[in-house]
């Protein structure tokens, strides 16, 4: 087996904001697997906020590069990296490679129900209430809309976003934004303006100031949710769980992490960090477990891969031929 590593750069079609950061394009790492004639891929983005980039999520693969070329398989994977995008990079390649080895599409290895469209949310990101507003209007086909918050004009911003768009489901990502007493200040106009979910209100390390609170919205721990070992902790504190494959490193791990969560009496998103379709297809598999999906990543983007994943009507479809078919 051959491990041929490169990354690219993916401009944004605009900057893009949320708490503390701004995004003018996605770098990502792309991993190719070849055994024989059956080929297989995967993209990772990285975890920004830990700092991964191309460069370093490189670094890692090679230092177990012979381990991998000499032949593994997922759950070997897991053991030999840690969760993050150089992981998620290699899991991805893996299944893909398996489809291809094997002749099974990757919902079926996976044991998924065989993909349908699924409804994701569309991100505006942070600005006035106004910008947002525009954004979100601009959103034409989108079914459900999530807003990143910062702690400015918050609630002003909610507003404005329910007004220009009242007919969508409404979801908002402080990115550990708030505080518990800015959350409880806030809780009455969100739920005022029919917002459906909260994801990651307060900084991580701070969750358990959450403990005791009877939010009427279900809140989602995201940030705080790396990988399987941390899923435990939140019991009692949040609502639901943000999987997202970059974090937890990988499909092999969502997986686990979907099923766990399903058993602990969580309901189950997934997210996504930067990246192009490629990165979007192995989450479309665990989507079909999902109750919520905000894997609307390459939308921002100003190209794609030639071939994409496909929006529509506030839907996301992940061809096979894009990734995890069969050979």
């Amino acid at each position: 087996m051959y491990l041929k590593l490169h990354s690219e750069r993916w401009a944004y079609a605009e900057p893009f904001r949320i708490t503390d950061y701004v995004f003018t394009h996605a770098e990502v790492l792309v991993a190719t697997l070849q055994d024989g004639d059956a080929v297989g891929r995967g993209e990772a983005g990285g975890v920004y906020y830990h700092r991964e980039t191309p460069e370093s999520m490189t670094q890692q693969i090679e230092a177990v590069r012979l381990q991998i070329e000499r032949g593994l398989d997922r759950d070997a994977l897991r053991d030999l990296l840690p969760a993050g995008g150089a992981r998620n990079a290699i899991d991805a390649a893996l299944w893909d490679l398996d489809a291809k080895r094997t002749g099974t599409p990757v919902w079926r290895a996976a044991g998924a129900p065989s993909p349908i469209p699924l409804k994701t949310t569309f991100t505006v990101g942070a600005g006035t209430p106004d910008e947002m507003a525009r954004t979100a209007r601009a959103y034409t086909q989108a079914q459900a809309i999530k807003l990143k918050l910062t702690d400015q004009d918050a609630a002003a911003c909610v507003r404005a976003v329910r007004a220009a768009r009242p007919d969508v489901w409404l979801g908002v990502d402080a990115n550990q934004g708030f505080s518990r007493s800015s959350l409880e200040q806030l809780l009455p106009e969100m739920v005022q303006a029919g917002v459906a979910l909260i994801e990651q209100p307060v900084p991580v390390g701070q969750d358990g100031s959450l403990k005791g609170l009877k939010s009427p919205i279900p809140l989602a721990a995201d940030e705080s949710l790396q990988s399987l070992a941390d899923m435990q902790g939140l019991v009692g504190l949040y609502d639901v769980v943000n999987i997202k494959l970059d974090k937890c490193g990988g499909l092999t791990e969502g997986l686990a992490m979907a099923r766990e969560a399903k058993r602990l009496g969580f309901k189950v998103m997934v997210g996504c960090m930067s990246g192009t379709s490629l990165s979007m297809a192995p989450a479309f598999v665990l989507g079909q477990l999902c109750d919520f999906v905000d894997l609307d990543g390459p939308m921002f983007l100003s190209g794609d891969r030639d071939v994409p994943a496909l929006y529509d009507h506030g839907e996301l479809w992940c061809p096979e031929a894009l990734w995890g078919a069969a050979a």
